[in-house]
């Protein structure tokens, strides 16, 4: 039997390491929340000086086709209609996940139902590698392989849409694919089990049992593979053309809010009106994340409450 003293000295120990703990935890979960808010705070408060401190209109900003940031008081003022880069940024990120999703999808129901264990050793470090890869890298094959083709096969000058959707097809391809293997991988082996023992084939297993059990996965896999589509910026930039002006067309010159971002800003004198069109930009593109986290959200709540 132990010594009370060392029996009481090992409890005080143990609930200082407890309490220790605790006031650690707490303050990292702390430190994460302030730094959230922070950015919001500090990201909105930029945002928002356009229109409460420059006095540009809203309707103008989000609806305007022109862009015209250096146009003389004479001329009628500067211009800063968004709406093309806007458009730019919806219309590559549905297209890309529009491609991506059934590969994706496809490519996960392969590796986890059909590919002996051989190809799963093969396939998954393969969508590792492409994970792994800088969006640079994705920049330059697209500059190099995906522009030249499009101009010589297609038409155009080879940068535009087409060429942005296809960059960023390729590059969330591997998110979606990995969330969707961890989706299907989840399902449990008694449905899968069950489905066979009543005398189901392996694809209408698949199809019927497996694949509807995995819908709310594979949405949040699309809608995480959209989430990084709408957030790149320098593949985007490179192939895109970067016109700043509404596309007619797939092949045509367009922006992104990225894209616009990332090459006006260096350019621009902090507290200006360019300057701050460029940080509700950024606003627009961290609400916009945000949502596509919250739908996230809602659809595991929703896939836990029918399960």
């Amino acid at each position: 039997m132990k010594d009370p003293f060392i029996q009481n000295n090992m409890n005080r120990k143990a609930k200082f390491y407890d309490k220790f703990g605790f006031v650690l935890t707490l303050l990292c979960a702390f430190i994460l929340i302030i730094a959230t808010v922070s950015i919001y705070l500090f990201v909105a408060s930029k945002g928002l000086a356009t229109f409460i401190s420059d006095g540009v209109s809203l309707v103008e900003f989000l609806t305007g086709t022109e862009w015209k940031p250096n146009r003389s008081v004479e001329e009628g003022g500067p211009v800063f209609g968004t709406f093309p880069f806007i458009f730019g940024s919806f219309a590559v990120t549905f297209l890309a996940a529009l491609i991506s999703a059934p590969l994706g999808i496809g490519a996960a129901v392969f590796m986890t139902e059909i590919a002996p264990s051989w190809g799963r050793k093969i396939l998954q470090p393969v969508i590792e590698l492409l994970v792994g890869i800088p969006s640079v890298v994705y920049g330059l094959i697209g500059l190099t392989l995906v522009v030249p083709f499009i101009r010589q096969y297609v038409g155009g000058l080879g940068f535009g849409l087409l060429a942005g959707t296809i960059v960023l097809s390729i590059m969330i391809l591997p998110t979606i694919t990995s969330i969707s293997v961890d989706t299907l991988r989840a399902v449990p082996k008694e449905i899968k089990e069950g489905s066979y023992a009543l005398g189901a084939t392996r694809w209408q297993t698949i199809y019927k049992i497996i694949f509807r059990a995995s819908i709310p996965g594979f949405i949040t896999a699309v809608v995480f593979g959209m989430a990084r589509a709408f957030g790149e910026a320098l593949a985007v930039q490179m192939v895109i053309g970067n016109a700043k002006k509404m596309p007619d067309s797939l092949v045509d010159p367009a922006s992104t809010i990225t894209s616009v971002i990332t090459m006006n800003m260096g350019n621009t004198v902090s507290g200006t009106v360019e300057n701050n069109v460029l940080w509700s930009l950024g606003l627009l593109l961290l609400l916009m994340s945000s949502f596509f986290i919250l739908f996230v959200r809602f659809i595991g709540r929703r896939g836990r409450m029918g399960s």
